[in-house]
């Protein structure tokens, strides 16, 4: 039998994929597109396959638009079809889900809804309306600079109402608008909220999702950030990973801090569950509490408060417990014995809201990760800002939206 008469007898296009050249600066693909079948060998098969293993096979091409080695990352992979229609493109790490992608309406290219992220080799599998086949590989650029960020609230957490969605980044974030699209919010029921970026307490640059009003009690919220691939702009460097949390929303609770009255109230579902006396930061200069909304940012217990770490000099040096955080620069709230003879009478601590101890502790027991405390009253130096903690509820909701790089 000629090798012209071997070749007719397959029973499929393409049984494997052909890797051909490249051309033009892209990756091409051989797709053979010639069938037969597989019928046995009489004259009219003999002259049916001369006929065939004389006329030149037909093909068609596919190029990928990222090719080599060295491929650039942060930009979707792109596979078009010279001829014909695709049937399906399957763009695949060696390590995690394949890429999902668009078809254009003719047809012919497909373009993948994620870019391509630096240092991963990526395989290319293509097929056509006819059952031709082919394959491409490549591998993007190693990141010579790598972002990466710190999220809030923790995994699989029960927060308070107020808490927002947080995220730290290590390094500037130029591409704000980029970073922010890969930064998908999903609620149990639909809650309103938007993005906003600010300055972060130490500096960095941050962004943080709240609510439009308090979360709902038992909402359950999915942060998905598909940042692999994502370049965060000059002296930021890429995103080499995703990131997901998820957290639900506890009882509706709220402290209320009056400066005034020198009293604390919590309470839940709208009822009192405890009214306590207690004496806050001294009116008139660096001593006196902040006003406004703060969120309760972690339940540190029995701590080291020394003064020197928030510009006080040697004013203190105490192991304190009940330590409630509420802002980054110092302010909590946490048992205060020594300054008994103030509660409910004058505010003279140096910054923080001080309680007994059996007050101190029951409050404790009772609050949680994200509960608000709203703090009034005059004897204050000003209101919470937006990066001194969660302060983000001092900010209308107006102003808020502004804040998103989307708007």
């Amino acid at each position: 039998m000629s090798s012209a008469r071997r070749r007719i007898r397959r029973t499929s296009p393409l049984a494997r994929p052909v890797r051909l050249p490249l051309i033009a600066g892209a990756a091409v693909l051989g797709l053979s597109l010639t069938a037969c079948n597989g019928a046995s060998a009489s004259n009219s098969d003999t002259d049916s396959g001369k006929r065939a293993a004389e006329a030149p096979a037909r093909t068609t091409r596919i190029s990928v638009n990222l090719q080599g080695s060295d491929a650039a990352a942060g930009q979707p992979v792109k596979v078009t079809l010279e001829a014909g229609k695709l049937k399906s493109v399957t763009v695949r790490a060696p390590e995690g889900d394949a890429l999902t992608g668009r078809m254009s309406a003719n047809g012919r290219t497909w373009t993948s809804d994620r870019p391509a992220a630096p240092g991963t080799a990526y395989r290319v599998e293509a097929r056509d309306a006819e059952g031709g086949s082919a394959e491409a590989r490549f591998t993007t650029a190693a990141a010579a600079k790598v972002n990466k960020l710190t999220l809030a609230p923790g995994k699989n957490t029960t927060v308070g109402i107020a808490q927002p969605l947080s995220v730290v980044f290590d390094n500037p974030v130029k591409d704000r608008a980029s970073v922010e699209k890969a930064l998908k919010v999903t609620t149990s029921n639909n809650t309103e909220g938007s993005w906003g970026w600010l300055r972060d307490y130490s500096g960095r640059d941050r962004v943080d999702w709240r609510p439009k009003e308090y979360w709902k009690p038992g909402t359950k919220v999915t942060l998905d950030a598909a940042l692999n691939g994502i370049d965060s702009g000059p002296s930021g460097g890429w995103f080499v990973r995703d990131y997901r949390t998820t957290f639900t929303i506890g009882a509706h609770q709220v402290v209320e801090v009056d400066l005034d009255r020198h009293r604390l109230a919590l309470k839940r579902d709208g009822k009192s569950v405890m009214s306590v006396p207690m004496s806050a930061g001294t009116p008139g200069g660096e001593k006196a509490s902040w006003r406004g909304t703060a969120v309760l940012m972690a339940k540190e217990g029995t701590i080291n408060m020394r003064s020197e770490t928030v510009g006080l000099g040697d004013a203190y040096d105490k192991m304190v417990d009940s330590s409630m955080r509420l802002t980054w620069s110092g302010m909590y709230a946490h048992a205060a014995p020594w300054n008994a003879a103030y509660f409910g009478v004058a505010n003279r601590s140096s910054g923080c809201v001080g309680m007994s101890d059996a007050d101190a502790g029951e409050l404790y027991r009772q609050v949680r990760v994200g509960d608000p405390f709203e703090i009034t009253g005059a004897d204050a130096k000003g209101t919470v800002a937006e990066g001194n903690g969660y302060g983000a509820w001092n900010v209308s909701w107006a102003d808020w939206r502004a804040k998103s790089a989307l708007r």
